[in-house]
């Protein structure tokens, strides 16, 4: 497949720090592509402003076709972001919240239905979704999220941390969906300080440090570049 996301030259100042500093990758039709770096290293400010959360100082996303510094609006329609730091209606009982995250993306009462059925699926959580999301475990609250943000079936699904808070079990199902989805098409964004996770889900890694990316390729290439037996060996040569 092709480019689904194209980003050049991408920079995001603060004042007189520089978060970001003239990075460019693309991300593939069916393709995880990992953005991974040490903390301050740039790459969450990178993830918002493909996510259309922060506006780019200077530099070009996007995302089929569409500029979504120009027309963040229609990016939108194809995106979705699950931040790390992620929450939910605490008050709202999980399903009641899928329906209404349903409605905020579809007109279309089918669609709907369809979206909601396909996110308790992926969720995992069977009759805990007519509980209240104030009962649910950190771990159960990112399943929820992680649904929500890819029930829509987005052209590109930005993810960071998505599997933060779950046990192993709950880990692999996440990656499992996530791999499932990329087989219908799916583009995923991914960050994650997890390395196996990174290892096993991603087509090809970018690693970024200090506001620049240093290497690009797939996990193997990375590791015969570094001479690395992983990719936790590769990351600490280049974040150093």
């Amino acid at each position: 497949m092709g480019d689904v996301l194209t980003v050049k030259g991408l920079r995001k100042q603060y004042g007189q720090l520089e978060a970001v500093k003239g990075i460019d990758f693309s991300v593939r039709g069916g393709e995880v592509f990992a953005l991974i770096g040490p903390n301050g290293a740039g790459k969450t400010t990178a993830l918002r402003m493909a996510a259309t959360i922060l506006q780019p100082s200077a530099g070009s996303i996007e995302l089929n076709g569409i500029d979504i510094v120009k027309d963040p609006t229609r990016a939108r329609e194809l995106l979705s972001y699950l931040p790390e730091e992620a929450g939910a209606y605490k008050s709202m009982r999980g399903r009641d919240y899928l329906k209404f995250m349903a409605e905020v993306f579809f007109d279309d009462a089918t669609e709907r239905a369809e979206s909601v059925k396909t996110a308790g699926r992926i969720s995992g959580l069977g009759e805990r979704l007519d509980d209240k999301l104030g009962t649910y475990s950190k771990g159960m609250t990112r399943k929820l999220l992680l649904a929500r943000s890819i029930m829509t079936k987005p052209t590109l699904a930005i993810l960071d941390e998505p599997t933060s808070g779950l046990d192993v079990l709950g880990a692999l199902d996440i990656r499992d969906t996530i791999k499932e989805f990329t087989r219908n098409g799916m583009a995923v964004l991914l960050s994650s300080h997890n390395m196996l996770e990174i290892e096993y889900l991603s087509d090809r890694v970018a690693i970024i440090n200090k506001g620049v990316i240093h290497a690009t390729g797939t996990p193997d290439e990375l590791k015969a570049k570094y001479s690395a037996q992983n990719l936790e060996e590769v990351f600490a040569e280049v974040a150093r």
